[in-house]
């Protein structure tokens, strides 16, 4: 979906001067001297025209030019222009003689190409045709985000298109793709009822529908909305649904919410009683149909089964038995209800089951779910998929989907605040879904959409064309958007800000800066941070004072009209996460400097950093003239990490202060090896931009499979002296089905004991790995003789992806980070 985009157009602009002068039939230009016109069908429908005028407007941003769009009959190829139909319409049944017959049938295909002096966008239906439109405008430099982060297109004098693949149709790797608005009660949800929307009060049919334009310029289709107890059900808003219908949007609900009722709002205990199937059967029932009743006319996608009215497990004292026994009967009472309401098959309604928390292991013991039902898995809230479709559940006719989290309210600790999740992160376990039957729906969850644009965007792309990245180009990715949004002079500038931004948060996310937990919540503490080494203090310090430095630079360099947007997609984020790592490490450093004098100016340092933030917050509600003020908040649920640190107790009791290091330990990237072996059609490949190191390896393709050939990487370091050491295996704490991920390692011949290194369920051990990103494993070894030293290590499975490698002597300190 951007400038890199592979499978994309042939595009061509013409005009009675330009496409006489134009003969390179790769690159086409219009400039702001030419007159050509937008054609519609006179039958196409409104949401077609929509996009369409949208067009028009776009291009006439950019040149200065009136566009014209004019409704047409049928194709008429002595006119000069666009032509625009979808599939039912005159206009495109009669693009005689093209690619376009290749649609019939397709779902939210379309094909663009150029025929003589015409370009034509055809489309296999009504989105398909949308979404045609809508790659146009991309390949043209126009943002998806022109509303949302006020990424206002530059004036040129002319466009210049290159065109790749002619006439092929383009369609979705994932059925349904799409956002859970969650978490809002922080931003989306107080600046749409203050700032964007006050006559609803609340998130209502204005605010949606920017939502719904935002999910078609990013090839979206579906919607699970707001539905925490700040907001009011979307039903329940007049105007939300008919929105929904007008923009041809899937609306779907939560994991928690059954048959599309939002239960924190709807379900009133004092009226209907208990939601508990097991005593109030007739009553939830009746409940259900009641929004069933309002569902008959639109897209929708049901959630079935039943949880707790807000994210909790089932109500209703039983066995593990009997809860398997009732979930089998409320699917079969809802899919009855289903089938008699919108009068079809159920088979041909879709459905969605999600194996969220307690709801996974009712289904691991023997739920069984109709071969019609999508099974959604979701990721264990911190971006690790707890769950893939093992073979006979991807031949399965609803197949597969995940439910992933770029934003998240809960325990060990939220992320609410900074959208940080690493880019290859994103690749790697949506790319390992996919190979593994996801394909029926992709949902994200978002928080408040910003400042989650990038992520958002990046994990579309993937469901919109899973080919589109690779673990080659995933930075090519992020180079291309940033050139998009502020042009090629400075993108690659800005990718590697981005870059750098995503790998200091994968090694502890701004929000996890106060080694707090919460749910319950506990204090902020320092000491675990390289409590025995200053060094890692100011290594990180200096890190995050470069990226803060270089964007001051570049926003010197960015076009006035970009300013807004440079700030809410860059500067913000960027500096808001350096200085939360500046508040805390500037506090640590302060604690453990003697001198009352440095003390004093460190803890200053550290009182400016939490100064600053609230500076910039304020800045960010101020922007293009308070559009977006509410939106920001610097301290989601008011969590002791967004306060300032107790300087004087700063220390857990019993933990060691600053020591003094002698030594380095040898340092080396799971990337850096010397040999590989692979069982036959696997292969170790790098990710770039993926872990500490930004180029963590694992086995492709990442179909499940065990190995019973040996599969390794091999390492040579060197060491100085003899002795007792340990050798530090970091991977990512990715899940298996069944618990089963193990390494082990073989030094110098010498071969060690087997190490699993999963969790299970939300252990002290599971939460440690989640917020540092890392699953840590420490083979003791002895070394006889210095010099190089050969080191293999073995996985047993795919789905195990290692980053780092620490070699130390075994008195060494505890550290924290690996130098990159």
């Amino acid at each position: 979906m951007m400038w890199s985009r592979i499978s994309i157009l042939m595009i061509s602009f013409l005009t009675l001067i330009a496409c006489k002068l134009q003969t390179n039939k790769d690159v086409f230009v219009i400039t702001n001297d030419t007159a050509f016109t937008i054609f519609i069908g006179e039958d196409s429908a409104p949401l077609v025209q929509w996009a369409a005028k949208d067009l028009a407007q776009a291009i006439s941003d950019i040149l200065g030019t009136e566009i014209q769009l004019q409704s047409t009959p049928e194709y008429a190829p002595d006119k000069e222009g666009i032509f625009i139909g979808e599939a039912g319409t005159k206009l495109a049944t009669n693009f005689a003689e093209n690619n376009s017959s290749k649609l019939t049938g397709k779902w939210e295909n379309f094909i663009i190409e150029p025929r003589g002096q015409n370009l034509i966008i055809a489309g296999s239906d009504i989105r398909g045709t949308v979404f045609g439109i809508f790659e146009l405008q991309e390949k043209m430099g126009i943002s998806p985000w022109k509303w949302w982060a006020d990424v206002r297109p530059v004036k040129k004098e002319k466009i210049t298109i290159d065109l790749y693949s002619a006439g092929k149709p383009q369609g979705p790797s994932v059925q349904f793709r799409g956002i859970f608005l969650n978490d809002e009660d922080w931003g989306l949800q107080p600046w749409a009822a203050q700032t964007f929307e006050p006559e609803t009060n609340d998130i209502g049919p204005k605010t949606y529908e920017k939502i719904f334009q935002l999910l078609l310029r990013l090839k979206a289709n579906t919607i699970w909305p707001a539905m925490h107890p700040s907001t009011k059900a979307f039903f329940s808003i007049p105007g939300n649904r008919e929105m929904a219908e007008k923009y041809h949007i899937f609306v779907g609900s939560s994991h928690a919410e059954p048959m599309l009722r939002n239960n924190v709002d709807e379900w009133d205990k004092k009226k209907y009683g208990a939601f508990n199937y097991f005593t109030n059967k007739e009553q939830v029932k009746s409940y259900w149909q009641g929004r069933l009743d309002e569902a008959t006319k639109g897209d929708y996608i049901f959630t079935m089964g039943m949880r707790g009215v807000h994210d909790s497990g089932m109500e209703g004292d039983a066995t593990q038995k009997e809860k398997i026994e009732i979930l089998d009967e409320i699917i079969s009472d809802q899919r009855k209800m289903l089938e008699t309401t919108l009068k079809k098959p159920v088979e041909e309604i879709p459905q969605a089951f999600i194996p969220y928390k307690e709801v996974l292991y009712l289904y691991n013991n023997g739920l069984k779910v109709p071969e019609d039902i999508t099974l959604v898995w979701s990721d264990d809230n911190y971006g690790y998929i707890r769950r893939f479709s093992n073979e006979d559940e991807q031949a399965r006719k609803g197949g597969g989907g995940v439910y992933y989290h770029l934003s998240y309210w809960g325990r060990p600790h939220d992320y609410l605040w900074l959208s940080t999740t690493q880019p290859g992160l994103i690749w790697y376990e949506m790319t390992r879904a996919y190979q593994n039957g996801a394909k029926k729906m992709w949902i994200a969850n978002v928080g408040d959409i910003k400042p989650a644009e990038y992520n958002m965007e990046f994990f579309l792309d993937l469901a919109w064309d899973i080919e589109s990245i690779s673990e080659k180009t995933i930075k090519k990715h992020l180079q291309d958007w940033s050139c998009r949004e502020f042009g090629k002079e400075i993108g690659n500038d800005i990718a590697g800000v981005k870059e750098e931004y995503y790998r200091l948060a994968m090694l502890r996310k701004p929000e996890y800066m106060g080694w707090s937990q919460t749910e319950p919540t506990t204090r902020t503490w320092l000491s675990e941070f390289s409590s025995a080494n200053n060094n890692e203090l100011q290594r990180r310090i200096d890190s995050y004072k470069v990226l803060y430095e270089k964007v001051e630079n570049l926003k010197y360099n960015i076009p006035n009209e970009k300013q807004d947007a440079f700030f809410q997609l860059i500067e913000y984020p960027v500096k808001g996460s350096a200085l939360m790592n500046y508040k805390f490490l500037h506090a640590k450093q302060a604690f453990l400097e003697e001198k009352q004098e440095k003390k004093d100016i460190l803890n200053t340092k550290s009182l400016e950093a939490f100064n600053e933030i609230k500076k910039l917050t304020k800045q960010y509600n101020a922007l293009a003239d308070g559009k977006w003020n509410k939106m920001m908040e610097m301290k989601p649920r008011n969590l002791p990490v967004f306060s300032m640190p107790e300087f004087e107790t700063l220390e857990k009791p019993g933990v060691k202060s600053n020591t003094e290091i002698q030594t380095e330990p040898v340092f080396i990237q799971g990337s850096e090896f010397i040999d590989q072996q692979a069982p036959t059609n696997f292969k170790w490949k790098t990710i770039e931009g993926l872990g500490y190191s930004n180029a963590a390896i694992s086995l492709y393709p990442f179909t499940q499979y065990y190995f019973s050939e040996e599969a390794f990487v091999e390492y040579e370091f060197e060491i100085s002296e003899p002795g007792s050491y340990n050798i530090e295996i970091r991977c990512l704490p990715t899940h298996s089905n069944n618990f089963d991920h193990k390494i082990w390692i073989e030094t110098n011949g010498n071969i060690s004991d087997t190490i699993s290194i999963n969790t299970k369920g939300r252990s002290a051990q599971w939460k440690t790995n989640v917020l540092r990103n890392s699953t840590s494993t420490i083979f003791p070894v002895s070394f006889k003789e210095t010099g190089i030293q050969s080191l293999k290590v073995f996985v047993n499975q795919t789905g195990i992806v290692l980053d780092q490698i620490a070699v130390y002597p075994a008195d060494y300190p505890d550290f924290y980070e690996i130098k990159k």
